[in-house]
This record gives C-alpha cells, structure tokens and sequence, in this order.
C-alpha cells in the first residue's frame, strides 16, 4: 500500500513523529513524508493514502507549516472526493479549550473539499505519560 504521510508543525513534533510511524511501518507499506508547506492539495495522488500530522499552535490555530495548505484548500477548493485520509492531532489538554484544535481545523478543511476521513481522528496529550508514537 502507498501512503503519504504529511505533517504541519510549528517545533517539529509532528514530523518527527511522521518519521517514527515510518520506522515502525515501513517493511508494510511504501512511504512517501512530506511538509504541508511543500504540498499543493490539488496535486495529492488519489491512489495513496494519506496520513495527516497535525500540532496545534498558540491558542488552537495551525501551526506555521500548515496554514499554506490550508489557506490553498480554502481559496481554491479543489475537488478531493476520491481522496481517503487519516488525521492525528498533537496537543495539550492544559489548553482544554482548544486541545489539539490544529487537527480540528485541518480535518475540516478536508472533508470541505469532499475528502473521506476514515475513522476517528487520533489525538496525543503532551500532558500524558503516554508517547506519542504509541498513541499514533
């Protein structure tokens, strides 16, 4: 199975957790990393499935690296219907009101475009003893 792992972060949480998913992966699938800063949504192979890392920045924004996907998403609303994605949100539930909002905001932004989310969106508490690529 081809699988695309994309992450937006502000520290590099998420895409170092993008790299221990992979590791853990890998000898089961093909995978394929990227920065949401560096992906055009209009260009996504509908044929790979893709899984979307997401911190969650200040008072439950983006982080920086996935504003520009996003804001592209927005502006230029691309068809996404015969796309399949994952979503896993990092955050901290000392910020419970908008614990692991980036998720949120990304997640939406997808299925606006007619993209199919399959399952629940994951979510890892830095507050937690738990890592977070146990929880992924």
């Amino acid at each position: 199975m081809e699988v695309s792992l994309l992450f937006g972060t502000e520290t590099g949480n998420a895409e170092m957790l993008c790299d221990d998913l992979q590791e853990q992966l890998e000898g089961d699938y093909n995978f394929e990393i990227a920065n949401l800063e560096d992906v055009e949504p209009h260009e996504l192979d509908t044929n790979r499935f893709h899984i979307f890392v997401c911190s969650t920045y200040g008072e439950g924004e983006l982080p920086q690296s996935a504003i520009p996907f996003v804001d592209k998403l927005r502006a230029t609303e691309p068809d996404l219907s015969a796309l399949r994605f994952a979503i896993f949100g990092l955050g901290d539930t000392v910020y419970e009101e908008t614990f692991a909002n980036g998720s949120v905001v990304l997640m939406e932004a997808l299925i606006r475009a007619k993209a199919t989310v399959i399952g629940e969106r994951g979510i890892h508490d830095a507050s937690s003893p738990d890592l977070p690529e146990d929880v992924a």
